[in-house]
């Protein structure tokens, strides 16, 4: 239940249209109904449509009778013609009311799902860096995709079942204003039903929390595996990973079919049931009440609806307990991505003028000390690069500046301003960032530039591309910058592709450009080419490179070694900037 009033509260105004809508649907359907008793009374005893309700013996209290009366009281006279086209009228009027009720739910149910995804995307991109750390990017995709589905799927089923509870209502009091005694016995029998018939929707709650369980699990392996498929395929290893997949997915077809035979029993329980209740009732309101058959025939109408919806409230409720858990889930992850949501600190906006400085910084993962102490500065301008060995902070270094990690202590300036200081944003909308990964889309040069951003058009993005040395081959491709470049840029070589993600952080006009390994894959002529561009560059913007490679060191204005958690400056054209691996690799070159 607690889903529902979850829904109820963060829907209230769709909730409550639907509500009144179905309400009004409900009465419409009980008048038409009603008016069936004197039609049947006078199609029985043949006799005049004015006397019927005497025959009944209901009075002048009875349904029956209040319509006759209230046709009179809006000066028609009744009779079985003028009956007829009452019950046609609220059949027509309630299935508007229906349709109207129904179609404010289906657009709701939409409005569920796209809130969702909109509420989900907005916490993940609000979050800080760590956040991503511990998630598997798979559990993120299948929040987006498949919980979000069965969420929205959550709402229809609870919006149903408030459709059939309200029609159960009327109907319910309906057939009491008929015979309260029998609609009393009906309901008791009801109770019954739903108490025989209960272990079928905890099986399907279970069924419907390990589905979500496994799902996610399944998709988490699923994009780990497709992000690996090939080191998979070229070892001859996809079979392992094969095996692992199908096992998960044995054991969701497993869940998925308790589910399947929870909601058939259930179904064929209540068919089973209701029709050893009508049968019943026929007999019993006939022949122990003596209630007069055209009474007992409108009762059984009612009170067969009344069940039938009870079974459908019970079928809506047991589809809500299967979905619901993806809602809980989907949810937690919104509210864990929320409570990691990335603070924008201060609110100075920086320049950039003079250069970037780190006074004694520190930094740790857990209970790993990275950076100790560490000072280093880069003037405005200059290209400035980082080499070491793994692990001595290059990449750490990165993220404090552009502010994904905070340090431990110390402090980063921008000029004399605190980076703590400083609005995040407006300081990396002053970045260009290039790293070691390809991030190429599957989509046009010109797209995987811009990236969608609407401040930039198809000049900037050739002014981008020539900046990066790449012009000289994007512009004979067959569709020139508008040319798609594949699944991850699997048309193009690896240093086309990184030229393009080069031009893509020039694009925008940065202060700051960042590499981190950006040439690590590249091939001595590409490294070359790169190296190039920045030259060219350096001076109208300031750059800093991470980096084992020799000809980005030779390039570089400055350059500083990290080791044990500090920062040693070294003269770039000197054989010791260079790491024992470097010189390895120059060695083998001139062998």
């Amino acid at each position: 239940m607690r889903v529902i009033v979850t829904f109820a509260r963060d829907y209230p105004w769709q909730s409550v249209t639907v509500l009144v809508t179905l309400l009004l649907a409900g009465i419409v359907e009980g008048v038409s109904l009603t008016a069936l008793l004197p039609v049947l009374s006078a199609s029985i005893q043949h006799g005049p449509v004015g006397g019927v309700a005497s025959d009944l013996g209901m009075g002048h209290e009875g349904p029956g009778e209040m319509v006759l009366q209230g046709l009179r009281h809006l000066g028609i006279t009744p009779s079985i013609g003028v009956l007829l086209v009452v019950i046609v009228l609220g059949a027509l009027l309630r299935s508007g009311l229906v349709l109207l009720a129904r179609r404010h739910v289906g657009y709701t149910v939409a409005q569920v799902g796209t809130e969702l995804r909109i509420k989900l995307l907005k916490a993940l991109l609000a979050a800080r860096w760590e956040f991503y750390l511990r998630q598997p990017v798979g559990t993120l995709a299948n929040a987006m995709a498949w919980e979000t589905t069965r969420a929205a799927g959550a709402y229809l089923a609870a919006a149903t079942g408030a459709v059939m509870l309200i029609q159960l209502v009327v109907y319910t009091w309906v057939a009491m204003l008929v015979s309260w005694k029998a609609t009393l016995v009906y309901l008791a029998a009801g109770a019954v039903l739903l108490v025989v018939v209960r272990g079928l929707v905890r099986i399907a709650r279970r069924a419907g929390k390990k589905q979500t369980r496994l799902m996610k699990a399944l998709i988490g392996q699923l994009v780990d595996t497709l992000q690996s498929v090939k080191p998979l395929k070229a070892m001859a290893r996809e079979g392992l990973a094969d095996t692992v997949l199908a096992a998960e997915t044995q054991k969701f077809n497993r869940e998925l079919r308790r589910e399947v035979l929870s909601k058939e029993a259930l179904k064929a329980a209540q068919s089973s049931i209701l029709a050893v209740l009508m049968a019943a009732g026929v007999y019993v309101g006939i022949v122990h009440m003596g209630l007069p058959t055209a009474t007992v025939l409108v009762l059984i109408v009612l009170l067969m609806k009344v069940l039938a919806n009870l079974g459908k409230v019970q079928k809506q409720y047991q589809e809500l307990v299967v979905l619901e858990s993806a809602y809980w889930s989907l949810l937690d992850t919104i509210h864990t991505a929320e409570r990691q949501a990335e603070r924008g600190r201060g609110g100075r906006r920086p320049e950039l003028r003079r250069g970037i400085t780190l006074e004694h910084v520190g930094f740790a993962y857990g209970e790993t000390r990275v950076l100790r102490d560490l000072s280093l500065s880069i003037p405005v301008g200059t290209l400035c690069a980082l080499i070491g060995e793994s692990g001595t902070g290059k990449t750490t270094i990165v993220d404090l500046l552009i502010g994904l990690l905070q340090p431990s202590s110390g402090r980063i300036l921008i000029d004399d301003v605190p980076l703590s200081d400083c609005d995040l944003y407006s300081w990396r909308r002053m970045i260009g960032y290039v790293p070691q990964e390809n991030l190429l889309l599957h989509d046009t040069v010109l797209h995987n530039i811009t990236l969608g951003d609407r401040e930039l058009t198809e000049a900037d993005g050739v002014r981008a591309l020539k900046a990066a040395g790449a012009w000289d081959f994007v512009a004979p491709l067959p569709e020139g910058i508008h040319t798609v470049v594949g699944e991850r840029g699997g048309t193009l070589s690896g240093g086309q592709r990184q030229r393009i993600m080069l031009a893509r952080a020039l694009a925008h006009r940065p202060k700051l450009l960042i590499l981190d390994e950006a040439t690590s894959a590249l091939d001595p002529d590409s490294e070359a080419a790169v190296c190039r561009t920045l030259r060219g560059l350096r001076g109208e913007l300031t750059i800093l490179a991470v980096s084992h490679r020799p000809a980005i060191v030779e390039a570089a204005d400055r350059v500083y070694r990290l080791g044990d958690g500090r920062a040693q400056a070294v003269d770039p054209h000197t054989p010791g900037a260079r790491s024992r691996d470097e010189g390895t690799v120059e060695q083998i070159r001139n062998a």
